[in-house]
């Protein structure tokens, strides 16, 4: 598992390939799994239960702090891991503990999605 160097169960980001973010998934039902693409990119495509909050609006971290639990684990993704580093940064100053991020965004999920298919 590729890692951040804050990792662990006292908080921070912690960064997981696409097969390692749908594990999570799977086992955590607390997990808050949220997509901070533009709403085109969500309406495009985006992994099952997420929420759109998206960290180019002005307004991303106060829509954040009202549909997100900082006590709860967060996993973001974008399309390809950049925008959602930047969100989890924001969010861990926000005081969120326990944030995943998916390093190779929605693409490199339909990717390992299809690969699993063949």
């Amino acid at each position: 598992m590729a890692c951040a160097p804050s990792e662990g169960a006292e908080g921070g980001i912690t960064s997981l390939t696409a097969a390692e973010f749908e594990a999570l998934l799977a086992r955590d039902q607390a997990v808050q799994l949220v997509d901070v693409r533009r709403p085109d990119e969500f309406a495009a495509g985006h992994i099952n239960g997420a929420q759109l909050i998206d960290v180019t609006a002005p307004d991303f971290l106060d829509r954040a702090q009202k549909s997100l639990d900082p006590q709860r684990p967060v996993a973001v993704y974008c399309r390809s891991g950049k925008r959602s580093m930047r969100a989890a940064q924001m969010l861990q100053k926000a005081g969120f503990r326990v944030i995943y991020n998916l390093d190779t965004g929605y693409l490199g999920w339909v990717e390992y999605q299809a690969g699993k298919k063949r």
